[in-house]
């Protein structure tokens, strides 16, 4: 007789909270992938806050505080 199982996958997603990285932001942002959390988390720095240029730190910070959720 063959087991049937119920079996759940939740899909992580990758988290990063504007505040987190640290801006006076409640923006959070949502996303599959690292590149397309960091490509929505550029453009929210760009239009949001006002900053011109994604540094290689900028970069590495985004990442230090991104989760996974």
């Amino acid at each position: 007789m063959p087991y049937l199982l119920n079996v759940k996958f939740t899909i992580m997603e990758k988290v990063i909270r504007c505040r987190d990285v640290g801006f006076d932001c409640n923006g959070v942002i949502k996303a599959k992938t690292e590149a397309e959390a960091l490509t929505l988390a550029a453009a929210h720095a760009k239009s949001v806050h006002g900053v011109k240029d994604i540094t290689p730190e900028i970069v590495a910070k985004i990442k230090s505080v991104m989760r996974e959720e």
